[in-house]
């Protein structure tokens, strides 16, 4: 799931420092990574975490 590792990537140290980058992710954890951003992050973060969202909910 390339948008889980991006919001580690551009998110890490400021809405996700307490989260752990995962091998192998499921869509439960992308979905806590998502709810992080929404509320640590910032605009831009909120836009990466509706995507995320997305990306699971297609995935059903």
């Amino acid at each position: 799931m390339s948008l889980y590792r991006r919001a580690f990537a551009e998110y890490g140290t400021q809405a996700l420092w307490n989260k752990r980058l995962l091998d192998t992710p499921t869509q439960e954890d992308a979905l806590v990574v998502a709810r992080a951003l929404r509320i640590e992050g910032d605009c831009e973060a909120r836009r990466l975490a509706e995507q995320i969202e997305q990306a699971c909910r297609a995935a059903l």
